[in-house]
């Protein structure tokens, strides 16, 4: 099963921006759709960025024009471009798969937005 590890966050004031990046392993790891996921305190895990072997992308509305998520198959990274960030998006980011399912979670990357 392919596995994941996250980078790149950190404390950043409200409207910066950070770059999170997640490395895979697996050799299948260019067919699935890829997403990013977050889960502040006391919720539920939710995916906020999803995209498609092939390029095509999907956002939550919470996220919507703000976030970018890009993907690099030949080096098996994924990433998300996050501007504009909000103390609302303070959570922890995991990057896993979308199809199939996820499996199993790793730590994520802790994203804290704060003046």
């Amino acid at each position: 099963q392919v596995q994941f590890v996250e980078s790149g966050g950190g404390l950043v004031q409200p409207g910066g921006s950070l770059r999170l990046s997640c490395a895979a392993s697996g050799s299948i790891f260019s067919i699935y759709a890829m997403g990013w996921y977050r889960q502040a305190p006391g919720k539920q895990r939710v995916l906020v960025a999803g995209i498609t072997s092939g390029g095509s992308t999907n956002y939550a509305d919470s996220v919507k024009g703000r976030f970018t998520i890009s993907r690099d198959n030949a080096w098996k990274m994924v990433y998300l471009q996050m501007n504009s960030l909000k103390p609302e998006d303070t959570a922890v980011y995991f990057c896993n798969t979308r199809i199939p399912p996820p499996g199993s979670w790793g730590q994520g990357t802790q994203v804290t937005v704060s003046s």
